[in-house]
Formats: C-alpha cells, sequence, structure tokens
C-alpha cells in the first residue's frame, strides 16, 4: 500500500511538473495518438481538433475526360501507391478528371488532413492580401505587426517574404516526432501564439533556407491581423467559393480560434485537385482572375538560398526531367502540377517515414510524376 501511494504521488507530481515547464500539451497529444490505437498525428485527425469552417456556396463537380477511369495503373504504380498505404490518387489532364482511385475506405467525399499543404494556401492568402492593399508589400517588416519582434535579436528586419521563402532564422526544430519541441507543442497545445511568439531567433533573416512550421504560422498571424477576420472565412471568400470547390472544409485551430497556418485543411482529393488546375491555370477560374499571376510565378520561382528546391510555399523540381511543383505535406499528401503535360496529380495517405533523399523532396512524388505521365501523356 506504501509503495502504491509513492507511486501515485510521484505520478502527480510528474505531470505537475509538466504543465509548469509547459509541456502539459503532451498529455493532449497522448490522448489523440496512442490511446487511440496511432502512433503519431495522421490524415483523419480532424474532427479531434477545433475548427473553422471553409465553406462553399455553389459546388461544381469536376469534368471528366472520356477516358475516365478507362486505363488501369500499371503495376508498378500500384504497387508503390500499396505499400505507402495511400488513401486517393487522382489525375487531372488538360483541366478534367482523368483517373480517380481510392484505398483502404476512402472515398470521394472522404475528408483527410493536408498536413503543411496547407503552408502554400497560407501564402496563396497572403497574395491574396497584397493584391488587395491589405497588405503593402512582401518587405514588410514583421516587426510593423507585432512590435514586440522589434526587441528580438535578429527579427527587427524580418518581413513576410523572409517567412513565407523559409529564410526567417528561427529558432525552430522542423522535428515531427519528439514531443519537447516546438512542433509538437503547436500541433496538440491551445495557444499557437505562445508556441511561436515564445521563439528565438538564431540568426539573421535573409541568410539561410530552412524550412519551418513556425515561419508559417507567423505569417498567419500577420495575415490574419490585417485581413480583419479568420483565416478560413478569408480563404472560403477569395478561392473556396470562386472556385466551386466540392465540399465544405475545415482549418485546425488553436483554442483561441487561431488557424494552424502551416496544417491541418481537412479537404477531399477532389477539391485539393482544384488548387492544383488554380496553379496550372496561373490564377485563373474559367475567365475570373482570382490570383495575381505575378504573385503565383514568384511562388513557384526557386531561391536561391533553397539551391532551387523551394519558392513561397511550394517545393520545386527543375532538376527532373520533367519539371514539376507541389504542395508538400506530412506523410505524403501531394498536389503536383506539371505544367508541360497540363497535369495534376493528387495523392494523400499514411506514409509514415517518407523517405526524402531528393535534396529534401520525397523521392515518391518523382516517381510518381515520371510514371504517371509515361501511361497518360
Amino acid at each position: 500500500m506504501t509503495i502504491l501511494i509513492y507511486f501515485v504521488t510521484f505520478i502527480v507530481i510528474a505531470v505537475l511538473l509538466f504543465y509548469v515547464l509547459g509541456y502539459g500539451y503532451i498529455f493532449n497529444g497522448i490522448s489523440k495518438t496512442y490511446l487511440r490505437g496511432k502512433l503519431s498525428a495522421n490524415i483523419d485527425d480532424g474532427t479531434l481538433f477545433s475548427g473553422n469552417l471553409i465553406a462553399t456556396e455553389s459546388p461544381e463537380l469536376w469534368e471528366e475526360s472520356p477516358e475516365y477511369n478507362k486505363k488501369q495503373l500499371p503495376k508498378n504504380i500500384v504497387e508503390d501507391l500499396t505499400k505507402s498505404n495511400t488513401a486517393s490518387f487522382i489525375v487531372v489532364k488538360n483541366g478534367k478528371l482523368l483517373h480517380e482511385q481510392y484505398w483502404n475506405g476512402y472515398n470521394q467525399l472522404s475528408k483527410t488532413n493536408s498536413f503543411s499543404m496547407a503552408k502554400a494556401v497560407t501564402v496563396m492568402l497572403l497574395g491574396k492580401a497584397l493584391e488587395e492593399g491589405k497588405i503593402k508589400s512582401l518587405d514588410d517588416k514583421f516587426s510593423d505587426y507585432f512590435e514586440e519582434f522589434k526587441n528580438k535579436d535578429f527579427a527587427k528586419n524580418l518581413t513576410l517574404k523572409h517567412l513565407a521563402q523559409m529564410e526567417s532564422g528561427l529558432d525552430w526544430d522542423e522535428n515531427y516526432k519528439n514531443p519537447f519541441l516546438p512542433n509538437a507543442k503547436a500541433y496538440y497545445g491551445k495557444n499557437l501564439m505562445n508556441a511561436t511568439f515564445s521563439r528565438k531567433f538564431k540568426e539573421n533573416p535573409g541568410e539561410r533556407f530552412e524550412y519551418q512550421s513556425g515561419s508559417t504560422q507567423l505569417l498567419g498571424f500577420a495575415i490574419k491581423k490585417t485581413v480583419g477576420q479568420s483565416l478560413a472565412s478569408y480563404l472560403s471568400e477569395k478561392f473556396w467559393i470562386p472556385m466551386g470547390m466540392e465540399q465544405n472544409a475545415t482549418w485546425s485551430t488553436d483554442e483561441n480560434g487561431m488557424e494552424k497556418t502551416y496544417c491541418c485543411i481537412h479537404s477531399n482529393s477532389r477539391d485539393f485537385a482544384k488548387l492544383g488546375q488554380l496553379f496550372l491555370n496561373d490564377g485563373k477560374v474559367e475567365n475570373k482572375q482570382i490570383l495575381n499571376p505575378d504573385f503565383i510565378n514568384t511562388m513557384r520561382t526557386p531561391t536561391k538560398n533553397s539551391e532551387e528546391i523551394y519558392g513561397m510555399g511550394f517545393w520545386i523540381n527543375h532538376d527532373n526531367p520533367i519539371k514539376h511543383y507541389y504542395f508538400l505535406g506530412l506523410q505524403g499528401q501531394y498536389i503536383i502540377m506539371i505544367p508541360e503535360h497540363d497535369m495534376v496529380i493528387v495523392r494523400t495517405g499514411s506514409y509514415n517515414n517518407l523517405p526524402k533523399n531528393d535534396r529534401g523532396r520525397p523521392d515518391q512524388v518523382r516517381f510518381l510524376v515520371n510514371e504517371t505521365v509515361k501511361v497518360f501523356q
């Protein structure tokens, strides 16, 4: 009995210590993963978090190609998609739905987590706010929006462009497995401002490329301050509705209603494909320009500091014979744009330990581009 009392006392003290040290969010993470039989965040966890609605009003279904689903995927693609625990695989060519396939109980209506594909969507909102004059310039200083950053080492000259291009100099370890590092605190914690504004800066902005979720979250705070509404409603108004998205979506938030702008838009694969088509069309939906083409070109232009693999929100591969750029999310969420073939590829799923040997880019993306073009060119 005495041993039990000591054990319970130890547990209580340990739990209290975790909260005092700012790690209380770990218990929330445990309840949303291990206690549900999961080892990490997953594509189906949208209902576990609070979220803001991204509404559509007049859904427009994809026009199907005359060759829609008439051609079977070859064995090598099927094997790759199967072993990587794929949920959906969609191919759009010349603006029409050409191939659509689902696995593991997922279907056209299934909403899955975008994870970091949302980073490019956040940059899209930046572009729209610039276009509408809500933000004056990409070179606006972040400290002009939040004065406390004027007193942070290295942060005084931080610009919105630095944040969008992942050149902020923020002290943020982009580690998805260590629960004591900032990604876990942002994902499972209650307060995104606390998780990001508390971080220090380790070097001058603009000197080095380092992919960081914290940079996009800071960018999200600046955009929200300028547009004067939730980012989900702004996304709905400026993109979801004009694009005729097939379904409403949700954007996960913290307990204050702030969107997790580095991740977590829960939508279906057909609507993810519409995002890709928007960029192939240089920002047009039918005859309406809904995103400035000059800004789009900035998004998909690789930067020198990234050694030509990243623009603003997009990963870029001009090394491959078939050039492409793409939205990229944890566990293999892709919206891939292939301009020379007027093709969009969407793949969603749960590819844990996704190999990234291609200069930080997933090998699977290059494989799917090369092999899918062979099949459908």
